[in-house]
């Protein structure tokens, strides 16, 4: 079986194309109009699409003539998942989250998961068992870290995160440009190990699980054994359409 799924997001439109349950092509930057092209080139049997952005129905229309298979738009509060979903606002819950709890769920099954998706925002989700998504936490991201404290305040500077994700981060910033990349990324990691600890606590054996767009920066500085899989929620998307189609 070969999927195509859609992952509209707040700063991008991502694609991934399965073959089984292989990812042999995804990207970044797609739109709206370059949708009949894409599906000419992979065509796929089925097609689902997801968004924390905009709505589906334009892009599950304009699908529909050129799939021979299922168009299927995620709905996180009501489309049929392979996991169990205890969130207790489900119309409220992002695609991006429950997809990635799936993903995760299907790749470590019966084990207790954190996952990690450092993205726009930064989320920890946690999967329980393999078979259920609990819920988790959102903050800011450390794009939106740094843009905010340029664009609430009146003189701070706008500060980029450094080209070289992985070159060391002082403590101490010796001028206003270090002190705020400090306290953003310093302070965005000891946030991130926080969580990791607290949910060791009451797993011993959990498994953490990195994802998103900054995944490359939290690699090497979070504590314990780390699985990073950048296209986490790529393939729940996938998982979720295969569960869809084949029940």
């Amino acid at each position: 079986m070969r999927t195509l799924v859609f992952d509209i997001g707040n700063t991008a439109v991502k694609y991934g194309c399965f073959e089984d349950d292989v990812l042999r092509e995804s990207a970044g930057g797609h739109t709206l109009e370059a949708v009949p092209e894409t599906v000419a080139r992979l065509r796929p049997d089925h097609v689902l699409v997801a968004s924390v952005a905009e709505p589906t129905a334009e892009w599950a229309a304009r699908l529909r003539p050129l799939v021979p298979g299922r168009v299927l738009e995620f709905k996180p509060a009501t489309t049929p998942l392979p996991l169990r979903n205890t969130y207790a606002t489900p119309d409220t819950l992002g695609a991006d989250r429950l997809a990635a709890a799936v993903g995760a769920a299907w790749l470590r099954p019966a084990a207790d998961t954190l996952i990690v998706d450092a993205g726009t925002a930064l989320k920890c989700d946690w999967v329980e068992g393999g078979h259920t998504f609990r819920g988790g936490s959102i903050a800011p991201g450390l794009r939106m870290r740094f843009e905010a404290l340029h664009q609430l305040t009146g003189r701070l500077p706008l500060v980029a995160l450094p080209a070289d994700t992985a070159a060391p981060l002082p403590l101490t910033g010796d001028d206003t440009q270090s002190a705020i990349r400090s306290g953003v990324l310093n302070g965005a990691v000891a946030e991130v190990n926080g969580f990791i600890a607290q949910y060791r606590q009451h797993s011993p054996q959990l498994g953490v699980v990195l994802a998103g767009g900054d995944a490359r920066f939290f690699q090497p500085r979070l504590k314990g054994h780390i699985f990073v899989i950048p296209e986490l929620v790529l393939l729940g998307l996938h998982r979720i359409l295969v569960h869809n189609v084949e029940n």
